[in-house]
């Protein structure tokens, strides 16, 4: 199934992409829920149109970007031919960026400072447009991630419903190279203690134990494309 661009090609993804569904229905009856209520975010970044296509051809509806500019790039293309696309946004945001990512996505993550919340909320009010958002927790307590710190959640839920912003759930990126599972069961929590649905959790390493845990979205870039690209 690879080839020599990074394992782009059709046939490849097609069964990475079925197979990341099986792994999906797998994991969530194993937890005792239901498949299609987990969103599968196929992060599209650093990877060019030609290697989206084949996963489009094959049904798959929602990508996730780390930067405006790219998505701006990339995605207005493709949505003339896929208008029912969503797209979420998953990296870290700029403040100055908002009103560009609240015109072209459809969901933001990372949503972990005040700042930011101002931003979005005006952006929002002067567009009509209302990205659903996921405020990021830094569930690690780890000083090069974004993310609000756990103790801060209530103050930052509590601007970003002051601002109106909707807010979907909780997003986190657990520590590397240790068992997610604790980190995973934390923002759970966090999220039922703040009566919140979603949980946008699991990536490409470690989503099956994210579903089986409660994640709503799995984030999953690799397991699908293969080696990352050089971002255009």
């Amino acid at each position: 199934m690879t080839d020599t661009n990074g394992m782009t090609d059709e046939t490849g993804a097609t069964g990475r992409l079925a197979e990341i569904r099986t792994r999906i229905e797998k994991a969530a009856a194993l937890a005792g829920r239901k498949a299609e209520d987990v969103t599968l975010i196929a992060v599209s970044k650093t990877h060019p149109a030609s290697a989206i296509e084949p996963l489009l051809a094959q049904g798959q509806r929602v990508f996730g970007e780390n930067r405006v500019q790219e998505a701006a790039e990339k995605w207005p293309a493709l949505r003339d031919r896929y208008p029912d696309v969503v797209l979420h946004l998953i990296g870290q945001l700029q403040s100055n960026k908002a009103a560009d990512a609240v015109a072209l996505f459809d969901y933001i993550h990372a949503v972990d400072r005040p700042s930011l919340i101002t931003a979005l909320g005006k952006a929002m009010r002067e567009s009509g447009r209302r990205p659903a958002c996921f405020l990021q927790v830094n569930i690690g307590d780890e000083a090069q991630k974004g993310g609000c710190a756990i103790a801060d959640l209530p103050a930052l839920l509590a601007a970003a419903r002051a601002a109106d912003l909707p807010v979907a759930g909780l997003m986190c990126l657990p520590p590397a190279e240790v068992d997610p599972a604790p980190y995973f069961a934390l923002l759970a929590k966090l999220a039922r203690d703040n009566e919140l649905p979603g949980l946008s959790m699991g990536m490409s390493e470690d989503f099956e134990i994210a579903v089986t845990i409660g994640a709503t979205q799995v984030r999953i870039g690799s397991a699908l494309f293969g080696a990352r690209g050089h971002a255009a």
